[in-house]
């Protein structure tokens, strides 16, 4: 079986054209030793090897590493090295690299749109001599050149004589490139770039921010009012209430505490999740289409200040931006930073991103409470767990986690049209875990919250005195400050160790019934708003304590878990307490 290693810097389009070239038949990974992805494939006969995203191979990332030790050791019969056709230059840096290694390469000249926008004409012919390897156009977003380049992967001769070589430093290598590229490209027109226009604006230094805010507050708005919030409301009404009910028919013969499994336990404990999945989905499509858009690199850029403020370099924004999709990814991106100090800071702060695993707590309180406002509300809970990083991070920049300053980055894309099947693909993919989860995780811990909250000692007993309740009642008086001391509340939170959306599920089996009608009996609005920001800060899950503690060792996965809830009490109760002094 032929063996291709398929490499290039990031961001020239390798996810979509491994994609093509693999369809369903792929299978994601770590490599052996670091938590980077592995990607590989099959096309025919071909195994295709995805290798992460690099500038170069003369660095010392986990990324470069891996890619380092799978051309010396992993024997690929075929690099494909796909570029960047509106930025040559740099990336053919890493092709001279490259064949330092003897292996045949094909070149897959992408994004030659984008050249053309850029006003660029590029002869792939004169570039294909000039380099000494073939070279194949393609447009990876369109299917454009995909068959010809699998008809070339599918060849058995792939000899070639490279006139590119091994240069003793970058300068000679680059001196050269643009002798080639003098050749092979020149420029026809005036660059009418849409993204140079349209970053004047988006990086201006006095509107940069304001626009960044306003992005997070429309994904919030198409989440929670325009799309997300009438497509649960329509879910709840009419599909969970009508299964609901349905239930509740069949089982009208059977015994009363077999009725109270099904009903409270499974539909009302897993359904109580299951309501948010349309605003939870809605979500995900939106942030997929700033990333796919190239708006979403222009956050990481425009947040590189803030983050050096908090004792970080703007490459720990992208684990700590990980960190609103789910904390264990966040967790292990974080390996890749050079720095041990800025890893560990990084994995601290990565969990005060308010993960999607919150989000269904956040809307239905939300909604309950601030009605109208719930978007707003919601947003102030993201911006404050930032805030609360923020204020952190520049505490222990200056006690504990001392360090120099490092360089940051970026690679800023082309802005473009978000991909249809990339964002729906992406998309289902995190969604696919939210319902994996519910059916699995969730369901389990609603049919155990439920006997916890049916029986004691004796057998089947009232919720009052089951063993839930008398849990509950022991840890209840820590909570009592801040506002929600009930045995109730206690237990979700412990339970929601497990899972965060599983602080829902419960209240929904030991409430027994529609909790935005029984919510309101319990809380106000002051009390909710400190529960919300201690569900916001508190002990993150279970996974993300087992990452950390993988990562960074027992001692340091106790001292966060007991940091987190210091961190979270000490909030609610400031919340609490002058709010109650205020209102």
């Amino acid at each position: 079986m032929k063996n291709i290693a398929l490499i290039g810097n990031p961001n020239v389009g390798k996810t979509t054209l491994f994609n093509l070239l693999t369809g369903s038949n792929q299978y994601v990974g770590n490599w052996p030793g670091v938590t980077v992805e592995k990607k590989e494939g099959y096309h025919n006969d071909i195994k295709v090897t995805d290798l992460p995203g690099i500038y170069a191979l003369d660095t010392y990332s986990n990324e470069e590493k891996v890619s380092k030790d799978f051309l010396e050791n992993g024997k690929p019969d075929l690099i494909l090295n796909i570029v960047d056709a509106s930025n040559l230059e740099r990336n053919l840096y890493l092709t001279t690299q490259i064949l330092k290694y003897n292996i045949p390469v094909i070149i897959a000249m992408n994004m030659l749109d984008i050249a053309d926008l850029k006003g660029m004409d590029i002869n792939p012919e004169i570039l294909q001599e000039e380099l000494g390897i073939r070279v194949i156009p393609i447009m990876a977003t369109k299917g454009q050149g995909i068959e010809k380049l699998k008809e070339a992967l599918s060849e058995k001769d792939h000899s070639i004589r490279p006139k590119l070589g091994d240069y003793p430093d970058e300068k000679t290598a680059y001196e050269e490139i643009n002798r080639i590229l003098g050749k092979a490209s020149k420029m026809v027109k005036e660059s009418q770039s849409v993204t140079r226009k349209i970053d004047r604006i988006v990086l201006n230094p006095i509107l940069a921010y304001p626009i960044f805010i306003l992005m997070i507050y429309l994904v919030f708005k198409l989440t929670f009012t325009w799309v997300g919030a009438p497509l649960s409301d329509f879910l709840d009404a009419y599909v969970l209430t009508g299964i609901s009910e349905f239930m509740t028919g069949i089982l009208s013969g059977s015994s009363p505490w077999f009725q109270s499994l099904i009903i409270d336990g499974i539909i009302g404990g897993v359904g109580a999740i299951l309501v948010f999945l349309p605003i939870i989905m809605v979500m995900f499509a939106a942030i997929s289409i700033l990333e796919d858009s190239g708006y979403m690199a222009r956050g990481a850029f425009i947040m590189d200040k803030l983050m050096r403020k908090i004792g970080l370099s703007g490459k720990a924004f992208i684990p700590i931006l990980m960190g609103f999709g789910c904390t264990v990814p966040a967790i292990m991106a974080a390996r890749t930073l050079e720095s041990e100090k800025d890893r560990k800071l990084t994995a601290l702060l990565a969990p005060f991103m308010s993960c999607n695993a919150k989000l269904p707590v956040y809307i239905l309180f939300g909604t309950i409470f601030f009605r109208n406002h719930a978007e707003f509300a919601v947003m102030g809970l993201y911006l404050f767990g930032g805030l609360v990083a923020v204020l952190l991070g520049m505490l222990l920049k200056s006690t504990i986690f001392k360090k120099d300053e490092e360089p940051f980055i970026i690679e800023l894309p082309e802005y473009k049209v978000p991909s249809f099947s990339l964002v729906a693909s992406s998309t289902w993919d995190k969604g696919k875990g939210f319902i994996r989860k519910a059916s699995t995780i969730i369901f389990s811990l609603s049919v155990f919250v439920w006997f916890l909250s049916n029986f004691n000692t004796g057998g089947l007993a009232d919720m009052g005195d089951s063993f839930l309740a008398g849990f509950g009642s022991i840890l209840a008086p820590i909570f009592a400050p801040l506002g929600f001391g009930t045995w109730e509340a206690a237990v979700s939170l412990v339970t929601g160790i497990m899972a965060k959306e599983v602080v829902l599920s419960t209240m929904g089996v030991i409430y027994g019934g529609d909790l935005s009608m029984i919510l309101p009996t319990l809380f106000t609005q002051l009390t909710a708003a400190s529960f919300l920001v201690f569900v916001l800060l508190y002990t993150p899950c279970v996974a993300t304590i087992a990452t950390i503690r993988k990562e960074y060792g027992g001692r340091f996965a106790v001292f966060s878990s007991i940091f987190y809830f210091c961190v979270a009490w000490i909030m609610s109760f400031l919340v609490y307490q002058i709010g109650s002094l205020i209102l």
